[in-house]
């Protein structure tokens, strides 16, 4: 099971230099803006409520931008993991060129070594936007997020819906059908596409993931086996990136939803849970 890290780890090392540039991130703007938060954020802020003098650590935080966010919301501390060196070296120039004294750190580990390498216990474990489908075990997950909890910590976690992770996204008319997994399978699912989800020119070399999905049930019983209770659990009509292209419309705040209907389709969903 380690050769998929090294695949994954491969592809994203990649694209760190790209998105840390492309306009869909736009990271010149938290250094305009002492105030201004992720638009991710900004669309977990009502539920992820209050985080003053809290520890907060993100999971699978790429470049930093929600990260940033966090911090600027009154944590005390927040800790960004990845398992990309190029792409944390992304995120380190990063909050150095934007934060306004916030306390952020970064630290290189893929999830599962997570409890390995954190010191101490946090406030919030905060996750999510194509996070769990890079993960193999969602109960592996689900045991390392309630390890990481001090007693009365909470899991906050916004993520793209199985259902809509499970479509034909090759169809090019506006029927929905299921193509993939639902369910969390053994075997990965290998995708190899030569782009990534940011405008570029880069022509990329490493093409290649392997990822897995995991259905509503599986990620709502391995929290609660892992001793955490499940607070929150809403399914939400948009999505915070172009999931599905040529049918799909923006939102403000950079969600998008689908354009024909969108009732039929779970885009995302948000989960909380608490020790």
């Amino acid at each position: 099971m380690t050769d998929y890290l090294d695949v994954n780890r491969t592809n994203w090392d990649e694209r760190a230099a790209v998105h840390a540039v492309s306009p869909e991130y736009g990271l010149s703007r938290f250094a305009g803006d002492p105030a201004f938060l992720s638009d991710t954020v900004r669309f977990d802020r009502p539920r992820l409520g209050s985080l003053d003098g809290q520890r907060v650590v993100h999971l699978q935080c790429h470049l930093g931008h929600d990260t940033l966010s966090l911090a600027r919301l009154g944590a005390s501390a927040v800790v960004g993991l990845d398992f990309s060196a190029p792409v944390l070296d992304q995120a380190r120039r990063f909050v150095a060129s934007a934060s306004s004294g916030e306390k952020v750190r970064f630290v290189e580990s893929d999830v599962y070594r997570a409890r390995e390498v954190l010191d101490g216990d946090f406030d919030v474990v905060y996750t999510g936007v194509g996070a769990l489908n890079w993960l193999p075990d969602i109960k592996r997950w689900a045991r390392t997020v309630r390890s990481l909890l001090r007693p009365g910590g909470r899991l906050h976690l916004r993520e793209g819906h199985p259902v809509l992770w499970s479509l034909d996204y090759d169809r090019e008319d506006d029927l929905l059908a299921l193509d993939t997994a639902y369910f969390e399978q053994k075997d990965a699912l290998v995708i190899d596409e030569p782009y990534t989800y940011v405008t570029t020119d880069h022509q990329f070399q490493a093409t290649v993931t392997h990822e897995w999905n995991h259905g509503i049930g599986e990620i709502v019983t391995a929290l609660l086996e892992a001793g955490l209770t499940v607070t929150t659990l809403i399914e939400h009509r948009s999505v915070p990136w172009n999931a599905l292209p040529g049918h799909m419309r923006e939102l403000e705040g950079g969600e998008w939803q689908l354009v024909d209907r969108p009732e039929r389709l779970p885009h995302s969903y948000t989960l909380q849970a608490v020790v």
